[in-house]
């Protein structure tokens, strides 16, 4: 038995080690990379790429949440990118900017309004005060012959001397920027309109852009833009002015906290259980023995008028006087409504005014309690006269 067991024993062993063998010259390695998506740094911060394409220049860059930074940020050698919505801005802000600039800074402003011919003016403060105008590129007329032959009509082209060939940018091309009173002395254009202006202002200068997504993570490393970003702010130090989206609290606490927060949820639960709990011992129902019925009326006159409300306690007693009326004159329904209350003043013998008041439509407002009351004691009175 012993000798059997150790027989099927060793061909076992064999069999398992035959079968390993085989899957080991069956299996193939390879390598798989999996992509997790941006980090949590670069989903808060549209531009964090473009801010370490900067820092990789040799500039130095910093954000900045909202223009308190502003007034101790000096002029010369700096660059201001307002990238982030200006909808807030008021005119104090604007002046302060503007004189920033004027000073000798480099302003770069994003342009966020349509120009408005009617009024005279557009959304955006600042672009007003700078004299520049936003407009749709499909307003504007047929584009030049040339434009036909473009290879890429789309693409917003910058020339500089000395250079064979433009830089290109990949800004949106659906909007124009117009200069109504030749104070650019820089721009760049794509087949149909143009995108970017530069406009000296004091002892600094202004840019103008019709958008600054060719900035953000996905598009930065497209065309020329990266370059295109150093060149407007070579030889200054940066600063990014824009909001960075901040989980709430809330989603803080959903995220790295969850059993806590159910914890918390419990411990409320049974507290406001125990401040609910009695206090004492319960009041004994009245017996039913002591009750009238001039009782049950009031409550189920009340229980009517906290549940149906006034009107339909007042409609349900039109409809009495209307049913008690017909009785009294058939065909009456057949009649006018003027006629109707002819016929119910001469059966009750009151004034047919009173009835058409009394037997009107309601309102839909709250009457008071006193002229409730009253209303509904003539009612009565005149469906006790039929």
């Amino acid at each position: 038995m012993n000798r059997l067991q150790m027989v099927l024993g060793t061909l076992l062993a064999g069999l398992l080690a035959a079968v390993a063998v085989y899957l080991f010259l069956q299996a193939t390695p390879y390598a798989e990379t999996i992509d997790h998506g941006p980090s949590p740094e670069a989903q808060a911060n549209p531009y964090l790429a473009a801010e370490h394409f900067l820092r990789q220049q040799g500039l130095r860059v910093s954000h900045a949440n909202s223009l308190e930074t502003l007034p101790p940020l000096p002029s010369r050698q700096h660059s201001l990118l307002l990238l982030g919505e200006r909808v807030d801005m008021t005119p104090a802000q604007v002046e302060q900017v503007l004189a920033w600039a004027h000073a000798g800074g480099r302003l770069l402003l994003v342009a966020e309004a349509l120009w408005d011919a009617k009024a005279g003016k557009s959304a955006d403060l600042l672009l007003d005060r700078v004299q520049v105008q936003q407009s749709m590129s499909k307003d504007l007329k047929e584009p030049p012959p040339e434009a036909t032959t473009d290879p890429y009509p789309t693409l917003t082209k910058l020339y500089l001397e000395d250079e064979q060939a433009p830089a290109y940018a990949s800004f949106d091309p659906q909007f124009h920027l117009e200069d109504p009173h030749n104070l650019a002395q820089a721009w760049a254009n794509s087949a149909l309109a143009t995108h970017m202006m530069q406009l000296p202002y004091g002892e600094g200068l202004i840019t103008v852009i019709t958008d600054a997504d060719l900035w953000k993570n996905p598009n930065i490393g497209h065309y020329d833009n990266a370059w295109l970003l150093w060149y407007l702010n070579a030889d200054t130090e940066v600063t990014l002015l824009f909001d960075i989206a901040h989980d709430h609290l809330l989603t803080l606490l959903l995220r790295y906290f969850p059993q806590a927060l159910v914890a918390l949820a419990a411990l409320l639960g049974l507290w406001c259980w125990h401040v609910g709990w009695r206090q004492g011992p319960l009041i004994a129902p009245a017996t039913k023995a002591r009750r009238q019925l001039q009782e049950h009326v009031g409550a189920s006159a009340d229980f009517l008028l906290r549940n149906a409300g006034q009107h339909s306690l007042l409609q349900g007693l039109q409809h009495d006087v209307q049913r008690r009326a017909r009785q009294r004159h058939p065909g009456l329904e057949q009649l006018e409504t003027a006629e109707q209350w002819q016929v119910i003043a001469r059966l009750t013998g009151h004034p047919a005014d009173t009835i058409g008041q009394l037997l009107a439509p309601l309102a839909k407002r709250r009457l008071s309690s006193s002229e409730f009351s009253r209303q509904v004691a003539h009612l009565q009175t005149l469906r006790n006269a039929l």
